[in-house]
């Protein structure tokens, strides 16, 4: 990779690891649904520019809902009941590893064997985690941070089906198709009412957040990063994202003062360990066809 490049994906890993940080205030004066909405209607103001691509509607409302909608709203649940935010950063990564397990499921990509090792690697220190539930968060809130990496596999593979397309077109339509329905589901789950008040009291704090969530985490990291996925083999960009939970971990026990037990800590560096040396192997093959 050009030196420059390195440092475009060394600047996104950063951003997305402060954006769990930027999260976590929001919280503190936007409901979950409310700042989820607000973090894609910002990231959708490009399509006021752009044309939809040239992907179908059925596509890219799935897409939407698994990559953005699914991932962030869980994101902001989970934070919200009290998920620490260093954690969270290392749980999402963990896509990682049902991406590799719902391709071989339903493509028939064979992973390799440091794959394999990797995936086995990742789930010791999930269960390892897994044991330190209940004590500071719920089981409840740590079951709805699970469905983000899950949301975020099933994008990742819905995503290859959006061939030959402009990134940035097709991540602000994302943003739209998940802006709407968040929108309808805030109105029905805060009442318009508490919404508007929200929105009409809104801090500086609370504005820079979210500009920072929608246009610069969401609208310019994902275009940054799809740039370098159309221009660099995946093998050579993806394992930058090891650096986001080292920095949402650092910059969280700078500003929360969070900290984790030896069990916590020990499954959080399992987890990116394991993440590491699936991301670090060779791509999986596809299986063989039967006659």
């Amino acid at each position: 990779m050009k030196p420059a490049d390195v440092v475009i994906a060394v600047l996104v890993a950063v951003i997305w690891g402060l954006a769990f940080v930027a999260s976590r205030i929001a919280l503190d004066e936007f409901s979950p649904e409310l700042m989820t909405t607000l973090r894609f209607s910002i990231a959708a103001l490009p399509c006021l520019l752009v044309r939809k691509p040239d992907v179908s509607w059925p596509l890219l409302m799935a897409i939407s809902f698994s990559l953005f909608l699914g991932q962030f709203l869980a994101q902001a649940f989970a934070i919200a009941k009290g998920v620490p935010v260093g954690l969270s950063s290392v749980i999402v990564q963990s896509q990682a590893l049902f991406t590799i397990a719902f391709a071989a499921m339903l493509f028939g990509e064979r992973p390799t064997r440091m794959q394999t090792i990797g995936i086995g690697v990742a789930t010791v220190g999930l269960l390892m985690i897994c044991g330190t539930v209940g004590y500071d968060f719920s089981i409840g809130a740590f079951a709805i941070l699970m469905i983000s990496p899950v949301s975020f596999a099933v994008g990742n593979l819905l995503l290859r089906r959006a061939q030959n397309v402009r990134m940035f077109d097709l991540f602000a339509w994302l943003c739209l198709a998940a802006a709407v329905p968040l929108l309808a589901l805030t109105l029905v789950s805060n009442g318009p009412a508490p919404t508007w008040h929200a929105l009409s009291h809104m801090s500086l704090t609370g504005l820079l957040c979210m500009l920072g969530l929608g246009g610069i985490s969401t609208s310019i990291a994902y275009w940054l990063w799809g740039r370098l996925l159309r221009d660099y083999p995946a093998a050579q960009v993806v394992p930058f994202a090891l650096l986001v939970p080292f920095v949402g971990s650092a910059a969280s026990s700078v500003v929360f003062g969070e900290t984790f037990g030896p069990l916590r800590l020990a499954g959080m560096v399992t987890v990116i360990g394991g993440i590491a040396i699936m991301l670090l192997s060779k791509r999986p093959q596809a299986l063989p066809k039967i006659a």
